[in-house]
């Protein structure tokens, strides 16, 4: 891999930008990390990275960070973000940079999301139309996002959430990570729309029995009304029309099982992580 890059990850907090930060600063590449001013995870940041502050509301405030950069990671907030200035932001990156890799979503792949919809689709056509190399990673769910039981299966024994039949190849986000680096760093991968998930189908509640085996504990599934999961999704912050769109796929996934590839092996060389594999990895956080 080419490790004099300079590169700028915009989604530098959340599941995969920590892991990709790692991975990159561990190449040897010269890193950036693009934060929000006061942003509340900026512990998980590592050593050895530069940190610039910034927000895609604001274009301008770019400019500092993109200066001198010669690839963006670049995952768009869509749940607290509109993507109205996303056309902005695409600019000063084709300004400033040569290449971007883009965290898009399995609803692209499999056509279930729109271009017209301001999501993944159409942030993919806005890159299109630059002139980047860009290379797009459709990713399935994140294993973190299991994460979201933890509150559940900490106050006790049953986690309660429509469709527990879903089937998922939930894809690690250290493995998401991976592949993002092997596209920055590497030639060979521009106009790629990379399918990223991981190795196996598994249902939700077979996530939670999982987990369950880790701890040592006994863990049951719940299947709830799909309106009263929704409305509690909608208090808690979700977007209606992301909730809807969760939820009409979890039921999609109840008759057929999500999509699966080996591109995490393909592109890296090393075998996608487990579903246990991950549980292991991140059991404190149940307990």
């Amino acid at each position: 891999m080419t490790v004099n890059k300079t590169v700028l990850v915009i989604g530098a907090t959340g599941n995969v930008g920590p892991p990709a930060l790692s991975r990159l600063v561990e190449a040897g590449a010269p890193v950036r990390a693009l934060l929000i001013k006061d942003d509340p995870n900026a512990d998980r940041v590592p050593d050895g990275v530069e940190v610039f502050h910034g927000d895609l509301a604001e274009p301008d405030s770019l400019d500092d960070a993109l200066d001198g950069v010669d690839a963006v990671f670049l995952m768009w907030p869509f749940f607290t973000l509109p993507v109205g200035t996303a056309p902005e932001v695409l600019a000063k990156i084709e300004q400033h940079a040569r290449r971007v890799v883009f965290v898009s979503s399995v609803g692209v792949h499999i056509g279930l999301e729109r271009r017209d919809n301001n999501c993944h689709a159409h942030l993919e056509e806005l890159l299109e139309k630059t002139t980047l190399e860009w290379t797009f990673l459709r990713t399935t769910g994140f294993m973190a996002n299991a994460l979201g039981f933890a509150g559940q299966i900490r106050a006790g024994g049953t986690v309660h959430f429509p469709y527990g039949a879903a089937a998922r190849t939930s894809v690690h986000e250290g493995d998401l990570a991976a592949v993002a680096v092997r596209a920055l760093l590497e030639d060979g991968h521009a106009g790629q729309k990379y399918l990223v998930t991981g190795p196996e189908v598994v249902s939700q509640k077979e996530q939670v029995h999982i987990i369950g085996e880790v701890l040592g504990r006994s863990l049951t599934w719940q299947d709830v009304l799909a309106q009263d999961a929704r409305d509690q999704m909608v208090a808690s912050g979700w977007p209606p029309a992301y909730a809807d769109g969760a939820l009409d796929y979890f039921a999609q996934l109840t008759k057929e099982p999500e999509v699966g590839s080996s591109v995490v092996e393909e592109v890296t060389g090393e075998p996608a992580r487990t579903f246990r594999e991950w549980a292991v990895e991140n059991a404190a956080r149940f307990r």
